[in-house]
């Protein structure tokens, strides 16, 4: 069993502890509810002070050019690129992670005329889902939901009829870290396209998207990336299908000529064309200075930390696991594993209440997970030690029992 001394020792070792102080994080609070909401850089709030004040109050609408709002879509997009293993001119950041997910997936389909199989995950994020469908009933295809450790092999199944395979990074609900080179690799080789959802990733594991020839990828940025609650998404094009590129949904900000107000749509060149209307500006730069904290890590330290932070929470809840009916859910290997842990027990709403109101916030995923993740950039071990030792406490005395604990009400 880990002692405190030992979470100490480790924080004292830690590499990142220093990236803390950029963050506003409430007194007495531990904060594993990253993989939900990043907590918020400290600097934010006088970053957008000043885009409303002197950017917005003071220039108005020459804000756009003065302080170069058209272009942030792009150049917000490139610092995200290399942060998930794109090389400039290849993302962009604008849309809601919804939004972008319908026209990456309907522009994959489209990429690949003449088959009609959508081949997903079915575990994958509802939206995710609910967007596949959406997308067939658009185009006339159908949608084949098979678990994601069983992706390679079905598309090899159903080769020739397989336009777009569309399947997380990481598994929302357990954790589980997908391999993105080889499932892609197969898809490939069944002529598919792939479209993969990076919002359980991008910020928290190294990812090779050039490397690994993804053609399509699409993330949040409010989780790992802390861009704040509603933050747009992004969407990587691989630079081999710019051209061929036809989303569904097209707007001005993606025209060749946006100003000259044709009637007709003329695409962009290049990663442009998938951007659409006007972004959120206020969001947009908000994300901007949440990925200043970036510059002061390197991902793969962030990695290592994220990795051993979990590995600490499961040594110290071990008793836990083989005496009181948790299963842990999330494998223990580092390949097969993102920046969380989850805990399967049939009392999980009523545990992570009784959490909350021990000021430790963690998540769950109906009907029986409990979900905790670490972000490396401001957790610590002593963060980790004392939610294992209140979750210990809660199990032990039995208090989540107590009725308060099961009202439901929202936990994201």
């Amino acid at each position: 069993m880990p002692t405190s001394d030992e979470a100490g020792r480790r924080d004292a070792a830690d590499p990142l502890a220093t990236l803390r102080e950029y963050f506003r994080l409430p007194a007495d609070t531990v904060y594993l509810d990253g993989n939900s909401l990043g907590a918020l850089a400290a600097h934010i709030p006088e970053r957008l002070s000043r885009v409303l004040t002197r950017e917005w109050g003071d220039t108005l609408i020459g804000a756009w050019t003065e302080h170069d709002w058209w272009s942030a879509p792009l150049r917000v997009g490139d610092r995200v690129g290399r942060l998930i293993g794109a090389s400039p001119g290849q993302v962009t950041v604008g849309e809601s992670t919804s939004v972008q997910l319908f026209n990456a997936l309907a522009g994959a389909a489209r990429l690949r005329p003449g088959r009609d199989v959508i081949l997903t995950d079915t575990g994958h994020f509802p939206t995710d889902r609910y967007l596949a469908d959406s997308v067939a009933r658009l185009l006339g295809m159908r949608v084949i939901a098979v678990p994601a450790a069983a992706a390679a092999t079905a598309v090899a199944q159903w080769s020739g009829q397989v336009a777009v395979v569309a399947l997380p990074a990481v598994d929302y609900r357990t954790g589980e870290l997908w391999d993105v080179a080889a499932t892609t690799a197969a898809a490939h080789a069944a002529g598919a396209v792939t479209v993969w959802d990076l919002c359980h990733a991008a910020g928290a594991v190294p990812l090779a998207l050039d490397d690994d020839e993804v053609d399509i990828a699409v993330g949040c940025t409010y989780k790992y990336l802390g861009g704040g609650p509603g933050a747009p998404a992004f969407v990587y094009l691989a630079r081999r299908h710019h051209d061929g590129y036809d989303p569904p949904l097209t707007g001005w900000h993606g025209h060749a000529a946006p100003f000259a107000m044709e009637p007709e749509f003329r695409p962009a060149d290049g990663i442009s064309r998938t951007r659409i209307g006007t972004p959120h500006v206020l969001s947009l730069l908000a994300l901007d200075s949440a990925l200043d904290v970036f510059d002061k890590a390197d991902l793969a330290e962030v990695r290592a930390k994220s990795l051993a932070l979990g590995d600490f929470f499961l040594d110290c809840v071990a008793d836990l696991v083989s005496e009181d009916g948790f299963e842990v859910v999330t494998p223990r290997a580092h390949r097969r594993r993102g920046s969380q842990v989850a805990l399967r027990h049939p009392a999980a709403y009523e545990m992570i209440t009784a959490l909350l109101e021990r000021n430790v916030i963690g998540d769950m995923r109906p009907p029986d997970l409990l979900r905790f993740g670490f972000n490396a950039l401001y957790v610590s071990f002593r963060d980790v030690y004392r939610a294992a030792g209140e979750l210990r406490d809660i199990v032990r005395s039995g208090c989540y029992r107590d009725e308060r604990f099961a009202v439901r009400r929202l936990i994201t």
